[in-house]
């Protein structure tokens, strides 16, 4: 039998499949998370916000991460369903970039990833009222002393103001350094339902 030694080049990838070889070297090379991602909101005025966040999973509609829904980021994604994303691996010398919009996972997905965390964190989830101000790290300490005896050695529920989020990708940039910030760009866009490809100048 002959085998077909056709390599895929990355024009003809997906751009999560592109994405996924990336991130399988970061988790290799790169010393702190990986998974490590930049997530920029925006509220019902256009006021954008960024923080760190980690991605839980890639499936093959987007990027999925996970967050109390009454904290700032899940009401700016309540009132501006829309986000990007950066990833930064310094090890590679890579970027990662992604914008589109945002629709929240199920149920059943938020039950099962939240049946896979440490305890611990399973109980913070209840402890902690997101974003919200407290008059000292003490009233944090009191809730985790409260949730946990409440929970005892049952099992911790998922709480109903804690879930996740897919970005669904209509933009994804891969950025890679090169010598004399040559750098190469290399933009995704979606475009009825298809994915075009082109280069960018650095």
């Amino acid at each position: 039998m002959v085998l077909d030694t056709h390599m895929v080049s990355e024009e003809e990838k997906s751009p999560l499949e592109v994405f996924k070889e990336w991130f399988a070297e970061a988790e290799k090379s790169e010393p702190g998370l990986a998974e490590a991602m930049t997530l920029a909101t925006a509220d019902e005025s256009g006021m954008p916000s960024a923080r760190m966040v980690l991605l839980k999973e890639v499936t093959e509609k987007g990027f999925v991460f996970y967050t109390n829904l009454e904290s700032q980021k899940g009401l700016e994604l309540a009132e501006n369903p829309k986000a990007a994303l950066v990833f930064h691996w310094k090890s590679l010398k890579r970027q990662v970039r992604v914008s589109g919009v945002v629709q929240p996972v199920s149920g059943l997905e938020a039950d099962a990833y939240f049946a896979s965390r440490a305890r611990g964190a399973q109980i913070g989830a209840w402890a902690s009222d997101q974003s919200r101000p407290m008059k000292s790290q003490f009233d944090l300490e009191k809730n985790v002393a409260r949730f946990t005896a409440k929970f005892g050695v049952s099992k911790v529920n998922r709480p109903p103001n804690w879930s996740g989020f897919c970005v669904i990708p209509s933009a994804v940039e891969f950025w890679e350094e090169r010598p004399f910030r040559l750098h190469r760009r290399t933009l995704y866009r979606s475009e009825n339902g298809t994915w075009s490809v082109r280069y960018l100048f650095p």
